[in-house]
């Protein structure tokens, strides 16, 4: 018990496309990953709503729902905070640090924590009502299916737990650390390994249904991103990957030269947006894969980018600055200092009701609006 103190691709037979049961309530804004959030662009230097001070920094992502914003720091500490006030209301303390972001059903708050185990915490109070224990830390973030849950360890395995208790329904055993956060879409589960291996499997069963090995010094730290049948997806030489979501077969593939990517892609109808970890935020043409325009916001990055409409938002560890920039032409539109950063600053905005929430290295979570 702890204390109380996150081209359209028609395929032969179907298509998958993303499901919308719970947006703004898990890692990249839904199931699918996408990164695409529904609200009002800010499109003029943002104003702070509030902000609440985080002892260590975050790497996670700020998760919102139901009036509640959660976050996670390196010191354990995980924080529920009303977005009305800024107010905190209910913390909870882990024994080793949260990366891993949260994901919230029906008042169940699930997430891992590098000491090794998953939990599932009642979202309005913070109690512990299950936890499943884990051989490796748990960077991955969870995301609940139909009837199942489903997060990634660094012991190599996929695991799909029942949310009502916690228990094991099964577990894949990949070849790999899994750092990457998992996809679902239409009853399949998508994720990548550190061995370098994307991965489609059936969610209800756990059975293996594709794999691309992109080679074993490629680790696939990247979440997939999935959109109209096709996996969006980067790996570790600096390759980015569409891939037929039915068959795992490359659909086009882009060299960003950029050596590694550990960021996810955000992807709409008709763009898809992705960071080399060399800090150049690319914009890729969704038929060809073909770069539209590039944009450097200094090295390096982990975050994510986040699109609102057409305008996207995304940071570097450079200065702490984050950029609202226009998703047509890559002119930047504003940027606003979020603090000193320094390494792994992972989260990446999340907009709900037309607030931005952005979690810091030095100034924990802030509200941000515009002006």
């Amino acid at each position: 018990m702890r204390f109380i103190s996150l081209i359209v691709i028609i395929c032969l037979a179907m298509t998958i496309t993303a499901q919308e049961d719970t947006p703004n309530s898990t890692y990249r804004g839904d199931e699918a990953r996408t990164g695409v959030y529904d609200a009002t662009p800010i499109r003029e230097t943002p104003t702070v709503l509030w902000e609440v001070e985080s002892s260590r920094p975050s790497r996670t992502t700020p998760v919102v729902a139901d009036e509640l914003a959660y976050f996670g720091n390196e010191a354990g500490t995980y924080t529920a905070v009303d977005t009305a006030t800024g107010q905190i209301v209910w913390q909870i303390d882990f024994e080793e640090s949260v990366v891993s972001t949260g994901a919230i059903q029906d008042d169940l708050l699930v997430l891992g924590s590098l000491d090794n185990t998953i939990y599932g915490l009642d979202a309005s109070t913070g109690d512990e009502i299950w936890q499943f224990a884990t051989e490796g830390q748990v960077y991955s973030s969870p995301v609940f299916g139909d009837d199942a849950l489903y997060i990634g360890s660094r012991d190599d395995n996929l695991y799909a737990l029942n949310p009502a208790d916690g228990s094991l329904i099964w577990q894949f055993d990949s070849g790999g650390q899994i750092w990457s956060s998992p996809a679902y879409v239409d009853g399949r589960v998508f994720f990548g390994n550190r061995r370098g291996d994307i991965f489609a499997l059936d969610a209800e069963t756990g059975d293996e249904l594709w794999r691309l090995s992109t080679g074993n010094t490629s680790p696939v730290d990247a979440s997939p991103s999935i959109r109209d049948g096709v996996v969006y997806i980067g790996v570790g030489d600096g390759r980015f990957f569409a891939l037929d979501a039915e068959t795992g077969i490359e659909i086009w593939s882009t060299d960003l030269d950029d050596g590694r990517i550990y960021a996810s892609a955000s992807v709409t109808e008709d763009t898809v947006f992705v960071f080399g970890l060399n800090g150049t935020l690319h914009a890729l043409d969704i038929v060809d894969g073909s770069i539209l325009w590039t944009m450097s916001l200094g090295e390096p990055a982990y975050s994510s980018p986040t699109v609102v409409d057409d305008v996207v938002y995304a940071l570097s560890e450079e200065d702490g600055l984050m950029f609202g920039i226009d998703a047509t032409t890559g002119d930047t539109l504003w940027q606003f200092q979020t603090g000193e950063q320094g390494d792994w600053r992972s989260g990446h905005p999340v907009v709900v009701d037309d607030v931005l929430y952005i979690t810091s290295n030095t100034r924990g979570l802030l509200a941000l609006s515009q002006p």
